[in-house]
């Protein structure tokens, strides 16, 4: 049970897929990039137009959008990173839950007590 792989993210709120992001290890930490966006009119050579820091005017496709989570101690939890949403620019601390056999992978983007959930399903 891992994070590491390829989704597809689905909306929390429309419920329609919105991007593939391709999740991977080095050193025992996670990041994650958009390998595709799958938005209806999304545009091939749009840039994250709302990004603060060193990802502002990068290409969405190739996006790093998770950075710096660590598997949490004696739990199936990946956690400690961040999370953007390249919609908006902001960035949110993460937590990730592998469930159903690593088939779904729980998200959790908050700022302080604030958040959400999304459930991502595995691409095969």
């Amino acid at each position: 049970m891992t994070p590491v792989g390829t989704w597809r993210n689905v909306d929390d709120k429309t419920g329609e897929a919105k991007a593939e992001i391709r999740i991977t290890e080095t050193a025992g930490v996670v990041n994650g990039n958009i390998v595709k966006r799958l938005v209806k009119g999304a545009k091939a050579d749009a840039v994250c137009e709302e990004c603060n820091d060193d990802r502002k005017g990068k290409p969405m496709e190739g996006l790093e959008i998770i950075r710096g989570a660590k598997k949490a101690a004696g739990k199936d939890v990946w956690e400690d990173g961040k999370i953007l949403d390249p919609e908006s620019g902001r960035e949110y601390t993460l937590r990730m839950t592998p469930i159903e056999g690593g088939k779904r992978l729980e998200v959790r983007g908050a700022i302080g007590p604030f958040g959400r959930t999304q459930t991502w399903v595995r691409v095969q």
